[in-house]
């Protein structure tokens, strides 16, 4: 190989996007089938808890009952006694280990301090799965217990603040709202509240763990493997180059698997301890209790306008939980920051210490939750002015940023309003609830707005050309269905002038260059980007060795094309050509604003005598810059507004109140929307190109589908019925009591 090459990248000005729209084969963009589409449906895309791995010991976690207090003893004679147990591990490295940082940079790490109904509290080690579950069944812990933090609505005076998030501050406060509030002539003063919700990846949290010397590897399902290899490392108190994570496959994440959680840590434990590898599986129930989830809400939204409809007051004060030290919270208001104009504002974070499950980031954290309360306020703020919903949206679309006055890299929301109302028939909604019926069925319309914060992280990807003409793309960059391997290759093979299938992709290894990960939307533009400055690096070696501009040089099948010239590229390649893309945010995020925007319309018939609520269809518009993939981002964006159908009409983790446990940790009692309840969904993108986000000229989509999605729907519901429900989920039993005869 000849020397790698590199070129690296801080994102602080304007780009053209020249070599993508004027490249021959035209594919990035495309809607294009997976490209591991083929290995995931005939089943040889190993994710991994099916990973062949001799001499293999299977782990079962044990979780504690109590809420709150201490394991004084383990009893584990029963359990020692099954025919195949090894042993029963309990190791303060994993007891208590959590997927979020802890406080003031410290691990979570303790030893047998319990502080949620759930927590993992040992390891049963056995030769089977059979034998180590059977074996975790009769693991006896005896506690000392304490009275558990379990009053969410009691506790809210005894709310802190917490410390800023990485995207907006926890709070911020911009003239006088209650001055504003006082003088306005229509206000909306309401509370939204939201429960806790559960990930529910199809794939459970799962690790493979052995030790080769002082070296561990790892297969585990995982999201961001860079800072899980350092999260592993400090958990078990050894170097970052001492632990390989693989994780080729992941079945979905939602940011569940963000972080690692208790089964790598205790496999790897276990691994080490019986000098043979261990595989552990959570169980359903054992994901939905002991890993994250969203946390539940208490929204109070606050809204001030003229008559004519213009906001002069926005206040948007959250309450959410975690445990006692864990310092994440969910950011309900960090579209509120920038969604509309009002140059009164108030809006704050704050954090109630409960003794349940962790929470953690979930698709859209902030957006997911905020939007559900926001987008329904400015609802009610709309019929309280008899002024139709989409026009108030579009006369409060602020031209810049209305906190910080810097303008916005790209916005389209009032396109997007627009095209949907047109598209989805909006004119012929009756504004008066409760107008429309068919037999048993009140009908009704509902709109919200969509908005997602955009985000560039450090990612770096290294491309190889080789002298049979292929492409060979490598990063930890991760897949959790979102389309990684998909665009990564297309890009490259954009690029790079070959097929798709001329391109290898390699992901999903610590032992290659560090990506951005797979989370907060910005893994495409992230990682692409990195893969972009790569393959320019190995353009602009051709061109150097062909003789020829780089701004000139058109490369297709192997064909390198200059002016009038055509040059075979085998010719050129040698050994190959390497070269290392690196790209980190810079400048460009304090100059402008940057998000991905879009309308969400639904409509709903909610029966009269049952209360139940079927959504009929939906329509979501989206501006989210560059498309990489057409069909990989439609089903992101109509995957994220069935979580939408979920959040607003199904979705609640239910804690029992003597305990804080989950209750419904289940497929049969957490209702996720099945396929009778999603209707028929549209999903439109309108073209955009976003000039300072990144060299792709691309914004994140995975997470803009999911918000406002639910808030749509509970405008609809009102239009059918005039009920108006605060209170997530609208089950029939908020909703019946009030529906029209």
């Amino acid at each position: 190989m000849t020397r790698q090459l590199e070129r690296s990248l801080r994102v602080e000005g304007q780009y053209d996007g020249t070599v993508l729209d004027t490249a021959p084969k035209q594919v990035v963009g495309a809607a294009l089938p997976r490209y591991e589409g083929p290995l995931k449906v005939s089943g040889r895309a190993s994710y991994t808890a099916e990973f062949p791995v001799e001499n293999l010991a299977h782990g079962m976690l044990v979780l504690a009952t109590i809420p709150a207090g201490t394991v004084v003893e383990l009893i584990t004679d029963d359990a020692l006694a099954v025919p195949g147990v090894i042993d029963v591990i309990a190791d303060d490295r994993f007891i208590q280990h959590s997927e979020q940082p802890g406080t003031d940079g410290t691990p979570n790490r303790a030893n047998i301090e319990v502080v949620y109904a759930g927590q993992p509290i040992a390891l049963v080690v056995a030769e089977s799965l059979e034998a180590a579950r059977e074996g975790a069944m009769l693991v006896r812990p005896v506690y000392h217990e304490d009275p558990g933090l379990l009053k969410f609505e009691q506790r809210l005076d005894d709310a802190i603040e917490p410390k800023d998030s990485d995207t907006a501050p926890v709070s911020y406060s911009q003239g006088d709202l209650e001055q504003a509030m006082a003088g306005a002539e229509v206000t909306i003063d309401v509370v939204y509240t939201t429960p806790s919700q559960s990930h529910v990846t199809m794939e459970p949290h799962a690790a493979i763990a052995w030790w080769e010397d002082d070296r561990l590897t790892a297969y585990s399902s995982l999201q961001m493997l860079g800072t899980d290899r350092e999260q592993l490392a400090e958990a078990l108190g050894i170097e970052q180059d001492q632990v390989r994570l693989l994780s080729p496959y992941v079945g979905g994440g939602f940011g569940s698997k963000l972080f690692i959680s208790p089964e790598l840590v205790a496999s790897a434990v276990a691994a080490q301890r019986l000098g043979r590898p261990v595989k552990t599986v959570m169980t359903r129930q054992q994901a939905m209790m002991g890993t994250v989830r969203r946390s539940n809400t208490h929204q109070r939204i606050r809204l001030g306008a003229t008559s004519d409809g213009k906001l002069q007051a926005i206040g948007h004060e959250s309450y959410a939980t975690n445990l006692p030290g864990h310092q994440f919270y969910e950011p309900c208001g960090v579209s509120t920051h920038f969604l509309y104009s009002g140059e009164n504002r108030l809006i704050t974070h704050a954090l109630v210490r409960m003794n349940w499950l962790a929470t953690g980031s979930m698709r859209a954290p902030g957006e997911g939750a905020g939007m559900l309360a926001l987008e329904c306020a400015m609802d009610e703020l709309a019929d309280s002015l008899g002024i139709d919903p989409v026009e108030l949206r579009i006369r409060n679309d602020p031209e810049v940023d209305p906190e910080k006055g810097v303008p916005f890299s790209s916005r389209r929301l009032v396109d997007c309003l627009l095209a949907g109302a047109e598209r989805f028939g909006w004119s012929e909604r009756n504004p008066r609830p409760a107008q429309v019926r068919e037999g048993d069925q009140w009908i009704g319309l509902g709109m919200a707005a969509a908005s997602r914060s955009n985000v560039l992280a450090q990612s770096k990807t290294r491309v190889t050309l080789t002298p049979e003409l292929r492409a060979v793309v490598e990063t930890d960059m991760t897949d959790i269905g979102t389309g990684t391997y998909s665009v990564l290759a297309q890009v490259a093979g954009e690029m790079l002038g070959l097929p798709t299938n001329s391109v290898d992709v390699r992901i999903g290894d610590t032992d290659l260059p560090q990506g951005a990960g797979s989370g907060g939307s910005k893994a495409a533009a992230s990682g692409v980007s990195s893969t972009y400055l790569a393959c320019e690096s190995i353009r602009a070696e051709l061109s150097s060795r062909i003789g020829c501009d780089p701004a000139d040089l058109r490369l297709s099948d192997g064909v390198a094309m200059c002016g009038d010239r055509r040059y075979p590229i085998e010719e050129y390649i040698g050994d190959g050509i390497e070269a290392l893309g690196s790209i980190e945010p810079g400048k460009n995020e304090e100059r402008f604003t940057q998000a991905s925007f879009g309308a969400h319309f639904a409509e709903v018939a909610v029966d009269a005598f049952t209360g139940e609520v079927r959504v009929r269809r939906m329509l979501g518009v989206f501006a989210a810059g560059r498309l990489l993939n057409e069909q990989t981002a439609r089903s992101q964006c109509s995957g994220g507004m069935i979580f939408g159908i979920g959040a607003a009409l199904t979705e609640e983790l239910a804690h029992d109140p003597r305990t804080g446990k989950i209750v419904n940790h289940d497929l049969a009692s957490y209702h996720i929307p099945v396929h009778a309840d999603v209707p028929p969904i549209e999903v439109i993108f309108l073209e955009e190109r976003d000039q300072w986000a990144n060299p792709l000229q691309a914004k994140g989509i995975g997470e803009l589908g999911i918000s406002g999605a639910g808030a749509a729907i509970v405008n609809a519901v009102y239009n059918a019925t005039g009920v108006r429900v605060r209170d997530y989920p609208l089950t029939p039993d908020k909703i019946l009591p009030h529906v029209p005869s």
